[in-house]
């Protein structure tokens, strides 16, 4: 599993990972049912504290993204198309946040932006 940890981020750590994590589910490189790394080999290889990957895993156990087993390990649960669909939702509007942050500064109007948006969703 490729998760990439960026240490300047402002983010914290396990929120990075929540958020990769949930982008491989979502985009269904992990499967339903797939094992995921048990907490303290993700943290060996991301080199980071078992308890960053810990609080990881319950963050994705209590909003419905995986589901672990006492002494068998963590999986992606049975995937809820309602939660997939919000989430990508809000994934989507950050990014626009970011998009209409970015042509505010550069003094495009409402109508200018979503001509863009016309044109690039063709």
């Amino acid at each position: 599993m490729d998760i990439i940890i960026n240490n300047a981020s402002n983010q914290p750590l396990y929120e990075q990972i929540v958020t990769q994590i949930k982008q491989l589910i979502i985009s269904n490189v992990l499967k339903e049912g797939e094992a995921l790394p048990s907490m303290r080999l993700l943290a060996k290889e991301l080199k980071i504290s078992v308890i960053t990957t810990k609080r990881a895993y319950e963050e994705l156990e209590r909003e419905g993204f995986i589901e672990t087993v006492t002494g068998k390990g963590s999986f992606v649960s049975a995937k809820n198309p309602e939660l997939l669909k919000e989430e990508s939702y809000r994934i989507i509007e950050q990014y626009l946040n970011k998009v209409v942050e970015k042509a505010k500064l550069c003094g495009l109007s409402k109508q200018e932006i979503l001509e863009l948006l016309d044109t690039l969703y063709e």
